[in-house]
């Protein structure tokens, strides 16, 4: 008798495993406070966000979300969840690479915007040669336009572009300001036309940047376009000319000018993680991985 209650017991704490998937569901569509956000960054259906979503409340007994006139908004509940759920996440991700680390080897290519190697991806590329010692690295610099191309061609496996916030074929990791930029106590900002530089001519941000101007018909010629990130920040620190850059990359010794009335504003960006349609491989997967928790750690702690 005592073994039989033992049984029923142990059976009864068995059913209350959580599934990392639906966490995962709602952890995204808790930062991207909407469903269909939620489906584009996770490569499902809005029916099927929903769904989970609806699920998980079915398992825990409560509710999670509620709508205001921003969109979705966590209740108390879902706040309690929230922290929670993101840690087990992690320490599930952290699992899965410390059990695949003997399976992972060959070569990864990661392709990066110019202005985002030195800045938000430099610890995830740190960490991930650390964790995976047996991949090589290549890493392959360029607009964000031209490494869409380049994963579709095949000739990278895995990036991080830079893209109007909407809907997007990648999966949101953060959103930042797209920001005017000049030399601090500058006078490129007040020249007209105004000098403008930017690294490319295929920059992401260039068809944002002309529409503001010409909007805001603002007179405006191109100082520097040739593809080179240090040229571009060696004019605007000579106060050659103003550039555009998101709010967390730029330089400190360098000046946001978001206070000057003549410049037009300009909207906000989605920095977007693209795998490629046919599937990743398991060096891809796993920097997919390292990326996702470098830059939440790098949310967390601004």
């Amino acid at each position: 008798m005592l073994v039989m209650v033992g049984i029923r017991e142990y059976n009864a704490t068995m059913i209350r495993n959580l599934d990392t998937a639906l966490i995962r569901t709602f952890v995204t569509v808790a930062d991207t406070a909407s469903m269909t956000a939620a489906a584009n960054a996770l490569h499902l259906t809005q029916g099927a966000v929903s769904q989970q979503i609806k699920r998980l409340e079915e398992v825990l007994g409560c509710s999670l979300f509620e709508r205001d006139r921003r969109g979705l908004k966590l209740t108390r509940s879902g706040e309690r969840l929230f922290g929670k759920g993101k840690r087990l996440l992690s320490l599930n991700d952290e699992i899965w690479a410390e059990m695949a680390i003997s399976a992972v080897a060959g070569e990864v290519r990661l392709g990066v915007p110019y202005d985002l190697v030195g800045t938000m991806l430099a610890p995830v590329l740190k960490t991930y040669a650390e964790a995976y010692p047996k991949v090589e690295i290549s890493l392959v610099c360029a607009s964000s336009p031209e490494l869409a191309a380049a994963l579709a061609a095949g000739t990278i496996d895995l990036a991080v572009i830079e893209e109007p916030v909407g809907p997007s074929a990648g999966e949101c990791l953060a959103i930042d300001r797209l920001v005017w930029v000049g030399a601090k106590g500058g006078i490129a900002r007040r020249k007209r036309p105004l000098p403008v530089s930017m690294v490319a001519d295929t920059c992401a941000f260039r068809p944002a940047v002309l529409a503001a101007l010409n909007e805001h018909r603002l007179e405006w010629r191109t100082v520097f376009e040739n593809g080179n990130l240090d040229a571009t920040t060696a004019t605007v620190r000579s106060d050659l000319a103003v550039t555009t850059w998101l709010a967390s990359t730029v330089p400190s010794d360098l000046d946001i000018l978001s206070a000057d009335p003549e410049l037009p504003a300009l909207p906000n960006f989605s920095i977007n993680l693209h795998l490629p349609k046919h599937g990743a491989g398991p060096a891809a997967r796993e920097f997919a991985v390292c990326i996702r928790d470098g830059l939440a750690r790098r949310q967390q702690a601004a």
